[in-house]
């Protein structure tokens, strides 16, 4: 094999290598709800969500609903972006999480029209909201 040659797949080793490691784009999770079919997805770098899910159809297999990112949704500034899932049987939404600088928002569909989310935090700061209930203690 003439040196060129081995060169020329070198490069194409290399290329294709680098490709399949950019082509990692997005995190992809279900919904924790048990009754649900959804599942999650965010762009790793923007933190722009999207959600599909299976739909029936009449006379068909079916078909893939997918929602478009509304408010808090879209891109967010750049990040290193995943999901993360509580383990709350009852929950349709999902945490999106920027592993960069901790920050968390909950991401859910809003009327079956669009993937909302909450402000992006890592504390609560002025807002006031319910807590949910904490686990009854063991009574001896």
């Amino acid at each position: 094999m003439h040196q060129s040659s081995r060169l020329t797949l070198a490069f194409l080793a290399v290329a294709v290598s680098g490709a399949a490691a950019g082509a990692q784009n997005f995190d992809f999770k279900a919904s924790p709800h048990i009754s649900l079919n959804r599942v999650y997805r965010v762009d790793r770098v923007t933190g722009e969500m999207g959600a599909c899910q299976y739909g029936l159809v009449d006379n068909s297999v079916g078909a893939t609903l997918c929602y478009p990112a509304g408010d808090g949704a879209t891109a967010q500034p750049p990040g290193e972006y995943g999901l993360v899932a509580s383990s709350h049987q009852q929950e349709s939404g999902i945490f999106r999480v920027n592993r960069k600088t901790g920050d968390m928002s909950i991401c859910y569909v809003l009327n079956d029209e669009k993937i909302v989310c909450t402000p992006q935090a890592r504390e609560a700061v002025g807002v006031n909201v319910a807590k949910a209930p904490e686990p009854a203690k063991p009574t001896k």
